[in-house]
């Protein structure tokens, strides 16, 4: 029987993506169905998949898929035959990425989770499948502007750090589960305002208008297709921009260009900077913004502490790292220029 994971090395198999000259495209995708069975879902989905070469992360549940993946030009007809022939897939809305050099990402890994999106709530009356209504760009544009709107921004602190659009609100929390009781704290009282969401693919905002009208909010929007979509759209309509910076991607890319400004700075020295990278140190693996000048002071590192870890020999830092759980770990904002240095363990 055809294993349905992959069990290549990581490092191997993301060396050997660099090294391929093939042409892909980064797509994302997502809808909120009802999933009987998802794990046969998950395995009828890496079958068919791996043989087309998609590599990227893929999401199934109950409630939906939520997927970015990275396609091989010469399968791309073959890829949308397959989502097509599959009922609630059919037409489903591709993201193409706004900028994109085939290197998104190694491998293809499909994995079974509770929910699509980690919303944190146990409320059996909410439908996720009842959204607010869909903006286009055009139209997006034109209710921002407006002085009984209220715009917020559906992402992690640090993907707003990099960029947003004008006049958002930009929640300073880790997680998507972590905004919606802040936010809604923050909105108590403006129930009868028009609330605009807006997230990186559409699949965050759509489902927090969902939650939001479910909480009494009248006029609850959401971008239609994120800020990808609404990338494209500016410029194939030719309105006005009105994102300011770089979005986020949770790819090898780590953004993408849709503003000309740059709005965030190195967490190190403070410098004008926008690029994301990991702490070279296995250990901390921390997500933070480091400028060329300080990636070469401090060798890929956040940290001196980490600089010094970094170089000792292999056996050495996987010995320091034995019994030890790595947790995902992020920069916050509003600590800067400390905060790296003086990071929690």
């Amino acid at each position: 029987m055809k294993q349905l994971h992959n069990k290549i090395n990581r490092h191997e198999l993301r060396q050997k993506m660099l090294e391929n000259q093939e042409a892909r495209t980064t797509i994302s995708f997502y809808r909120y169905a009802q999933i009987a069975n998802p794990q046969l879902f998950r395995d009828y989905l890496y079958l068919h998949l791996e043989e087309l070469g998609v590599m990227g992360r893929i999401y199934v549940a109950n409630e939906g898929i939520n997927a970015q993946i990275s396609v091989p030009n010469e399968h791309m007809e073959d890829f949308k035959t397959f989502l097509n022939n599959i009922d609630f897939l059919e037409n489903v809305r591709l993201n193409i990425a706004v900028e994109d050099n085939g290197k998104s990402f190694f491998k293809l890994k499909i994995l079974v989770r509770s929910k699509i999106v980690a919303d944190g709530l146990d409320d059996a009356l909410f439908d996720a499948s009842k959204p607010g209504r869909y903006l286009d760009a055009a139209n997006f544009n034109e209710i921002i502007a407006q002085e009984n709107t209220i715009l917020v921004d559906m992402r992690n602190h640090y993907e707003s750090e990099i960029g947003h659009f004008k006049g958002a609100i930009t929640p300073d929390v880790d997680t998507f589960r972590d905004s919606l009781p802040i936010i809604e704290d923050m909105l108590k009282g403006n129930e009868d305002k028009n609330l605009v969401m807006y997230c990186t693919g559409g699949i965050r905002c759509e489902k927090a208008s969902a939650w939001f009208k479910h909480k009494g909010f009248k006029n609850v929007f959401h971008l239609e297709g994120g800020i990808i979509k609404y990338a494209h759209d500016i410029e194939k309509n030719d309105l006005e921009n009105k994102f300011i910076g770089k979005n986020f991607v949770f790819d090898e890319r780590m953004g993408e260009s849709v503003g000309h400004e740059i709005i965030a700075h190195c967490h190190q020295c403070g410098n004008p900077f926008d690029t994301h990278t990991n702490c070279k140190n296995e250990a901390c693996h921390i997500l933070f913004i480091q400028c060329p000048a300080c990636a070469e002071k401090y060798n890929g590192c956040c940290s001196e502490a980490c600089q010094e870890i970094y170089a000792l020999p292999l056996e050495e830092q996987r010995a320091l790292r034995k019994g030890k759980v790595t947790k995902r770990n992020v920069f916050r904002k509003g600590r800067f220029p400390k905060a790296v240095a003086e990071k929690e363990d």
